[in-house]
């Protein structure tokens, strides 16, 4: 593919995940932002019609407050969560499902995902057995991971559990992670990139691209505009490994 405008995204494109249902392929962080409320009416005010949030960003409240506020109708509002490292476990997970759905106010959650693979192998099989569990008993309609790693990823591929539809990492032109990419592009995951905008620590050569096309960062108009394949080559080339990084990126835990 020779430019990203081939794609034809735009801020209402989705992506359909193995559960069957559409995400949409941009969305609102509302990490370390408490009073998120402002930022969540806003986004919806302008097109955006998904909502990350998690456990311990405590901020589940605020975000279920602003999608009602906005007349927009649940349904049309893809909105995730993650359990917390602390909640590993099988009732755990269960009992951080019914939490978050209460403080969301919600009758369910779009996305649940395990935040990190920070516990150990059968704590982190528990949890996710927790999370089927969750989507059975339909309080959670599509289940994932983030920050995971290959080696996590094939733990529960080696368990014969289900196949998590969504794999959430740090991922931009620094950090590629092109091993988890690879693996879960195989296996029928998706990957979900979390600061995709490297926390504003662009390199002279991202600078230097973004300043060619009109609008780039513009929320109406986040996919007007076109990439050439040689400045993708040169976006490529940029990739640090693990030394890219900018968050905690913790795919290696142990």
């Amino acid at each position: 593919m020779s430019a990203i405008s081939k794609l034809t995204l735009t801020l209402g494109s989705t992506i359909r995940l193995s559960s069957g249902y559409e995400l949409p392929v941009v969305g609102l962080g509302v990490y370390q932002n408490d009073d998120c409320s402002p930022a969540c009416l806003a986004a919806l005010k302008h097109g955006y019609r998904h909502i990350d949030s998690a456990r311990m960003y405590k901020n589940e409240e605020e975000v279920g407050k602003s999608v009602r506020e906005s007349g927009i109708a649940r349904g049309d509002v893809f909105v995730t969560s993650k359990v917390n490292n602390p909640e590993h476990g099988y009732e755990t997970a269960l009992a951080a499902v019914d939490d978050s759905l209460n403080k969301f106010g919600f009758e369910y959650i779009d996305l649940m995902l395990i935040h990190s693979p920070l516990s150990d192998k059968e704590r982190r099989l528990q949890t996710w057995k927790g999370l089927i569990e969750a989507k059975k008993q339909g309080k959670v309609r599509t289940i994932g991971v983030s920050n995971y790693g290959p080696r996590h990823l094939e733990e529960i591929r080696e368990a014969g559990l289900e196949t998590p539809s969504v794999n959430q990492v740090e991922l931009h032109p620094l950090c590629q992670q092109k091993e988890i990419v690879e693996y879960c592009t195989k296996h029928g995951i998706i990957v979900e990139a979390y600061s995709p905008l490297i926390r504003g620590k662009w390199t002279d050569k991202i600078v230097e691209i973004a300043k060619k096309p009109a609008r780039v960062i513009s929320n109406a108009n986040i996919f007007d505009f076109e990439i050439s394949a040689e400045d993708m080559e040169a976006i490529n080339a940029l990739d640090r490994g693990k030394d890219g990084a900018v968050t905690w990126n913790p795919v290696d835990a142990p």
